[in-house]
């Protein structure tokens, strides 16, 4: 029974690693050429290991956001002297 739990942890470990080797972008691949990689990778605990230590992308933070310009509330139609003149206008033209 340990047998067949360690066999599908490495299947599981070894699917993730060939998957994310085949998913990464070739410019952000270390070491060696994405190609060599897929292959040094089918060497299923090993290929693996050696994928996250040497070849994977490392993480770098993200670029700042830009900086967004303030935001200002909205206004309701009372605190808008275009529309209070613009209703005047209108209840005066309806008379």
């Amino acid at each position: 029974m340990a047998n067949v739990v360690v066999g599908l942890a490495l299947l599981a470990f070894w699917l993730y690693c060939l998957f994310d080797v085949i998913t990464t972008p070739a410019e952000q691949v270390r070491g060696l050429p994405k190609g060599m990689w897929v292959l040094i990778t089918v060497i299923p605990a090993l290929g693996g290991l050696l994928w996250l230590l040497a070849g994977r992308p490392s993480a770098t933070p993200a670029p700042p956001a830009p900086p967004q310009p303030p935001q200002t509330p909205p206004r309701g139609p009372d605190d808008d002297p275009e529309f209070l003149r613009n209703l005047e206008r209108r209840l005066r033209d309806e008379d």
